[in-house]
């Protein structure tokens, strides 16, 4: 074996040797509360199916009425082979949704990172990110020229410290990044805050990542920066479909100049396939169903209170979450893949969430609740999750 052979099965090898290797599930049939593996059925509490619309009858419905109208795939890249009906019907309903003037639909969240944020930026301005922003926040300010700083999370005295720094270096623009809701803690991003530091200054602007945020927060599930009352004032909205919307892709809104622009010279617009009909046609359908009630999104919310109440009480460490995103803290790396592991054999579905995405010392399982999820089920994960820690010592 050659050199990159020896040093792959090294890590490989190392990874299980301290019970850190993933073994990647194979689902037998969609998300939902439940899941089938190896014919069995799993307890699910780590799907991002925020309001259950993976395997929701309508909008799968939705899909397969678009697929046959449309096709399967867009053929080529839209600025070459033309978009599709689908794609304008679908842009034109998230703006009005999210309340921005234009939305461009790309193929995922993290493709809308790397589509936005190295197109606006040139090599005479500054980036400012939150430390604990996204893997696609961060390569995406990599594949720029850019001059990078860095804020400490959610630190308002740091980050304007950091604007001040950034203005006196740079002669271009300053762009301020955030994650709107933090995946791995569960906190979220002071919008509010950030806004206000932020229109102190020329030449300043924001752009906000709601992955975990969109069908979450806000009126109907519309998002943080709805939740803040502060349409129109932010520069950036970057969204996924792939979480509460239970379809994939991802989009950015904002003023309709910008998003002309990204249609002219966003890398990930322009080289890449547009996306399918059938994602299109369900997306749709999510947004007519969001629109007419918000009882999806009151559930999920009650059953995140219920959940991490009820950890509480066992005496779990449920860190910083103002969300239904649910850290339980194991501490040790190894003590946490234990634990899945555990749970796994009782067929509870859960994920390790270890360094380096997050901390060392601060290796967790996180549980992401759903409005399908009923009491009972949140009973059933919580006592196993007890009995397996009481077994491994972790509580």
């Amino acid at each position: 074996m050659g050199l990159l052979e020896n040093r792959i099965n090294e890590e490989l090898n190392q990874r299980k040797e301290t019970n850190t290797y993933n073994n990647i599930k194979v689902l037998e049939g969609p998300q939902g509360a439940y899941v089938k593996i190896n014919n069995q059925d799993f307890l699910n509490m780590c799907s991002n199916n925020y309001l259950g619309f993976a395997s929701n009858k309508e909008v799968i419905a939705g899909g397969q009425d678009y697929m046959a109208k449309y096709g399967a795939g867009s053929g080529a890249v839209r600025s070459i082979a033309g978009s599709q009906q689908c794609h304008i019907d679908f842009e034109n309903a998230l703006a009005k949704f999210k309340g921005v003037e234009s939305v461009i639909v790309v193929q995922s969240g993290f493709q809308a990172n790397t589509a936005l944020i190295p197109t606006i930026i040139t090599a005479d301005d500054a980036i400012i990110s939150d430390e604990l922003n996204h893997a696609s926040i961060i390569d995406g300010v990599r594949l720029t020229k850019a001059k990078k700083y860095v804020y400490k999370h959610n630190d308002m005295e740091d980050l304007k410290a950091q604007i001040e720094k950034a203005k006196s270096e740079v002669t271009g623009i300053v762009l301020i990044i955030t994650d709107g809701v933090f995946s791995m803690d569960g906190d979220i991003a002071p919008l509010d805050k950030i806004v206000a530091l932020k229109e102190q200054y020329d030449d300043v602007y924001l752009a906000v990542d709601d992955a975990h945020g969109e069908g979450v927060f806000g009126d109907h599930g519309k998002g943080l920066v709805n939740h803040f009352n502060l349409e129109g004032r932010v520069d950036f909205e970057i969204g996924t479909l792939s979480k509460a919307f239970g379809i994939a892709g991802g989009f950015i809104g904002g003023k309709k100049e910008i998003i002309d622009f990204l249609k002219q010279k966003a890398r990930p617009f322009l080289f890449s396939t547009g996306l399918d009909s059938a994602m299109c046609g369900s997306g749709l359908t999510v947004l007519k169903k969001m629109e007419a009630s918000d009882t999806q999104v009151s559930k999920l919310w009650e059953n995140a209170k219920y959940l991490q109440s009820v950890l509480k009480d066992k005496g779990f460490d449920t860190w910083k979450t103002v969300s239904p995103i649910t850290p339980v803290i194991v501490g040790d790396e190894g003590k946490a893949s234990l634990l899945t592991k555990a749970l796994f054999e009782k067929n509870i579905l859960v994920s390790p969430i270890m360094f380096p995405t997050v901390a060392k010392g601060l290796a967790r399982i996180r549980l992401m609740p759903s409005a399908l999820h009923t009491k009972e089920d949140l009973d059933k994960a919580v006592n196993t999750i007890y009995e397996c820690a009481k077994e491994l010592e972790i509580i």
